[in-house]
């Protein structure tokens, strides 16, 4: 089993990082830094500095007795989780963050194709135990002889790249990307020890991952709650906390709006920071207009979160820019594709345990899959996407599976929008519209409001037969 580097003792600055982000820094960063704080809402004290580095060390010992292979974790929003995360990262073994709500199912087809050292967190699995469903029997190329060859000794953190639709795959990032970008990160919001930041978004989604990682990072403290925005304990922990950021996706600055949010309530929240999807200009400068600062971001999940940082004194002259690459990085377009250069990008990705013994395979380089073009001032534009993936709030949809649990019955499309996926059906009356949104929410554990469906007379084609996705496009 690898481990770590030893860590220097001195404190980093905001600018140390930058250096260290840009890959002429050395040695890496201490991560968490030793005045990191961790904070389980409603308790004052928290953890921080050598206590919070003993808790990690016990549960690293633990980790010890386990044989090699990934740790599989259901990630959720509290300190048994977070301290689970941060002993693998000391002790050197891989962690897959991932949905605690797994249906077993899936946890089972994930456990089987990756076979991990042990399954700890997870709702429908005791911990350690290896879930077992029903599935259907893998082509001899998926089948694992003996032992699966040992991960390999940089790689640190697995995320699932697919939400919660079909069978994912995991995206294998490195100890580095990791730490590139929440060092990045640290830099481009120029986060102070002082600030204070809830756990408002999932830590299984690279976004959530990416706030946690880079405030630790930056020695400010983390107010661990498993509390929903539209909570009200989530707010009242958040003021009693004296909490200084919030970050969210479009969707959850939607229901804000409708909450009415008043600054003048919650004084100590002065920075908003948003990704996961494009914010409508009005909401932006709705937002802008309740805090001192507010960061639009775009990112991947395969470049460990984030790409590109909007900065607030640029939010008026740029709108609808997703803003400039994040330090260590850069952008580039290649025939309408938006084309990353960085180190936080991801070594590759996997789809059984074998592939976690790959190395690097793409060289700090990403096809993001996404159009776009950059201004003369380097600063991005997302102009639409290559491939069929939308984000309902934050999470990514592949559309091909939405159409497949469409009703057999008739012709169906699903075409993507802003932080929607509209879907196209003949024939259906107002209450089976409902209906039928309703039931792909559950079926893909995203809020039904995500789904806006829509009865047509009779689908667009195109003279080969099929869907004319543009026709409808043109019509959402």
């Amino acid at each position: 089993m690898p481990t770590p580097g030893p860590q220097p003792p001195a404190l980093q600055s905001p600018g140390a990082l930058a250096v260290w982000a840009t890959g002429c820094g050395s040695p890496e960063p201490p991560f968490p830094h030793p005045e990191a704080r961790l904070v389980v809402a409603g308790d004052q004290k928290g953890l921080s500095g050598g206590e919070l580095r003993d808790h990690i060390d016990r549960a690293a010992e633990a980790l010890t007795r386990l044989r090699p292979g990934p740790l599989f974790c259901g990630m959720r929003n509290n300190l048994a989780s977070v301290l689970r995360y941060l002993a693998a990262w000391r002790s050197g073994r891989p962690i897959a963050l991932l949905d605690p709500d797994l249906p077993v199912g899936a946890l089972a087809d994930l456990a089987g194709r990756f076979q991990p050292a042990a399954v700890l967190g997870f709702t429908h699995a005791a911990d350690g135990s290896s879930p077992r469903a029903p599935r259907a029997p893998r082509p001899p190329s998926h089948r694992d002889a003996g032992h699966p060859p040992e991960p390999h000794p940089d790689l640190a953190v697995l995320l699932a790249t697919s939400g919660s639709t079909g069978n994912p795959r995991l995206v294998r990032l490195s100890r580095r990307a990791v730490l590139a970008n929440a060092a990045a990160i640290v830099t481009a919001l120029s986060i102070e020890p002082a600030e204070i930041v809830p756990t408002s978004l999932p830590l299984h989604y690279s976004y959530g991952l990416s706030v946690l990682n880079s405030h630790l990072m930056a020695g400010a403290t983390v107010v661990l709650t498993e509390a929903g925005l539209l909570e009200r304990s989530f707010w009242t922990h958040l003021d009693a906390h004296r909490c200084t950021s919030l970050a969210a996706v479009p969707y959850q600055y939607e229901m804000l709006r409708r909450l009415r949010y008043d600054r003048a309530e919650h004084p100590a929240l002065a920075t908003f920071t948003q990704a996961g999807g494009r914010l409508s200009e009005e909401l932006v400068k709705e937002f802008a207009a309740h805090a001192d600062r507010f960061f639009i971001m775009y990112g991947q999940t395969e470049a460990t979160a984030r790409i590109a940082v909007l900065p607030p004194d640029r939010l008026a002259d740029k709108p609808g820019s997703a803003g400039l690459a994040v330090p260590g990085g850069r952008l580039a377009i290649d025939e309408g594709e938006v084309v990353y250069h960085g180190p936080n990008v991801m070594m590759g990705y996997a789809e059984t345990a074998a592939d976690l013994a790959r190395g690097d395979d793409l060289g700090g380089v990403l096809r993001t899959g996404d159009l776009g073009r950059l201004d003369p001032e380097g600063f991005l534009h997302i102009t639409g996407r290559l491939k069929r993936i939308a984000k309902i709030f934050g999470v990514r949809v592949n559309l091909d599976d939405v159409e497949r649990l469409l009703p057999a019955s008739g012709p169906a499309a699903a075409t993507s929008g802003d932080d929607r996926v509209t879907v196209w059906t003949e024939g259906l009356d107002a209450a089976g519209c409902a209906g039928l949104a309703r039931r792909l929410g559950a079926e893909l554990r995203v809020h039904w409001s995500g789904f806006d469906v829509r009865s047509v007379d009779r689908l667009p084609l195109l003279a080969n037969g099929k869907i004319d996705y543009r026709a409808l496009e043109s019509h959402a």
